[in-house]
């Protein structure tokens, strides 16, 4: 139930520079471990020191429901590259699962602040960098939740539409910079996250976490989960010029997502 893309897009990012947020760990750090393959120079954040540590690329720890760390890492990521050719904006959390009445307002502001928030924050930081690059690339993770509606998952999915919005905003605003702006819409993608979505839906449906899993793999025509990799993939091909003339889209990488649960 899951895709076969399992090794990085071929492409020469030879001498790119690139800083991706929550880059030490899943999708982030298959992002990661892809641009470097690619021959890219990578700079990560994370939250997670140890997987800081361990991840193989060079980074700083920043909590990206934090202006100011936002900012710093940004700063950081340009001075140690030496300038900045793409910012991948992958930082977010799952935020509750619950019904509305039962979300409180410190679930919702912190989904927002990290899942919207730091990507205004870290965007705002690489604008002048991109710009004295000559343009660049952003590229932001949105989900399948910026275009359906989730049950459950309504400070999620309200993120993730937001992200949209903010991608297709700021890409008219730095077109005449030759900076092109993106968002990435992952479907169901195997790992972690996903599972623990999925026993928590389980629970509040009071059904098997194996009913729940076959329930979301359904939601798609191609009747499976994306990989980590599928994702990094797309944001290899915005990021190189094979992308050169892509700004503003929402690209589902979501087995054909049909509907939602």
């Amino acid at each position: 139930m899951v895709s076969g893309a399992l090794t990085p897009l071929t492409v020469d990012l030879t001498g790119y520079k690139v800083a991706i947020s929550a880059g030490a760990n899943g999708i982030g750090k298959v992002m990661a471990d892809s641009f470097a393959y690619c021959g890219a120079a990578v700079f990560v954040s994370d939250v997670d020191t140890k997987a800081l540590e361990t991840c193989g690329h060079a980074g700083m720890r920043a909590d990206a429901g934090d202006p100011a760390q936002c900012e710093a890492f940004i700063d950081a990521a340009v001075k140690h590259l030496g300038g900045l050719d793409v910012l991948v904006n992958n930082a977010g959390i799952a935020g509750p699962t619950a019904l509305v009445e039962h979300v409180t307002p410190e679930e919702l502001d912190a989904t927002l602040r990290i899942d919207v928030g730091s990507m205004f924050h870290m965007s705002r930081r690489a604008i002048p960098a991109l710009r004295a690059n000559g343009g660049g690339a952003i590229i932001n993770l949105s989900s399948a939740a910026g275009r359906f509606g989730f049950a459950l998952r309504a400070p999620y999915a309200a993120a993730k539409w937001g992200v949209i919005g903010f991608t297709k905003s700021l890409s008219i605003e730095l077109g005449s910079d030759g900076i092109r702006v993106n968002a990435i819409l992952p479907g169901p993608v195997d790992g972690p996250r996903i599972r623990a979505v999925i026993k928590a839906k389980a629970e509040a449906a009071s059904i098997s976490e194996n009913e729940m899993t076959e329930r979301t793999v359904a939601t798609t025509s191609l009747k499976c989960f994306v990989t980590q990799q599928d994702i990094a993939n797309m944001a290899l091909y915005l990021a190189s010029p094979f992308g050169g003339t892509i700004s503003g889209q929402a690209i589902s990488v979501d087995a054909d997502m049909q509907n939602t649960m």
